[in-house]
């Protein structure tokens, strides 16, 4: 999806709004591919983006035009990732942002993130009921930006998601922090605490926390991507193998889980530089 590279620091031009979904068209997408080298480099579970802030989705939606149905490929990846990840032995999460340029009722007034609408809160129940009845088993949802949505329509939310998935762990992302608090203003109700892009406060990560009087077992999770971007963007080459390493070794120590960024290329295959470097991650940590 590398024509989602138009935003920056959360805003969207008009000409990307105009990019129509025939833009994406991988030419060589290997859904299962993606799945087997997670399975070979020794991941027990994957998160896969099923839509980013843009708004395109890479499954069928019956709530947008904008999805795989009228791109130029029209494989369903999502049916092929819950399909490849069950063949493999790898659980299954997918991630949903909370915001959604494409869409009007996605878009806050003034790009001002602290609102979004009834209309769009529809929107996303709609989309994810379609994402969680239609599959199969769930392991993990992600959901982004939550603090856009408000602690109502958040527990609303966290409390739809766990009667269609009773057995997925739901994660409101929090963005940039050590994990040592909860920001229960930006991410309550949460099965996880989203460590992004920062390693766990050197003092360790405590798995029990206390949220507004009343204590609740909430394990880690640290996430960043082996490239240099979250999507993949030619030339890029994956981060040095000692600093991924590092990482992955901080997570260990602290106790918390380490979700780690793996884009395809625009043909749709995980390049082999990027398994390389996931191949040699596994051999020096010892998985």
């Amino acid at each position: 999806q590398a024509f989602y590279q138009g935003t920056i620091h959360g805003k969207v031009t008009d000409e990307m709004r105009k990019i129509p979904p025939a833009v994406y068209a991988p030419d060589k997408l290997d859904v299962e591919q993606w799945i087997s080298v997670a399975r070979d480099a020794g991941m027990k579970y994957a998160v896969l983006t099923a839509k980013r802030h843009p708004g395109f989705c890479l499954w069928p939606s019956k709530h947008t035009d904008y999805t795989v149905a009228n791109s130029g490929n029209k494989t369903d990846v999502v049916e092929k990732y819950v399909k490849a990840c069950e063949k493999c032995g790898v659980l299954a999460g997918l991630y949903y942002p909370s915001v959604d340029f494409r869409h009007l009722g996605g878009r806050p007034p003034a790009d001002d993130w602290k609102y979004v609408t009834s209309i769009h809160q529809t929107f996303m129940t709609d989309q994810i009921t379609e994402l969680l009845t239609g599959y199969g088993s769930i392991a993990e949802v992600w959901i982004d930006i939550p603090h856009v949505l408000g602690r109502g329509y958040r527990t609303f939310l966290y409390e739809h998601i766990a009667r269609l998935q009773p057995n997925a762990v739901i994660l409101m992302n929090g963005g940039f922090h050590d994990g040592t608090k909860v920001p229960v203003d930006k991410i309550w109700p949460t099965d996880l605490v989203s460590l992004e892009r920062t390693l766990p406060s050197k003092t360790g990560y405590t798995q029990w926390k206390n949220v507004e009087g009343k204590d609740y077992y909430i394990p880690g999770e640290f996430c960043d991507s082996i490239m240099p971007s979250w999507w993949w963007v030619e030339g890029q080459k994956p981060r040095d193998d000692q600093q991924v390493l590092a990482q992955f070794q901080a997570c260990r120590t602290a106790g918390v889980n380490f979700l780690l960024d793996a884009p395809p290329d625009n043909h749709g295959l995980i390049p082999q530089t990027t398994i390389e470097s996931l191949m040699r991650l596994r051999h020096s940590a010892g998985i």
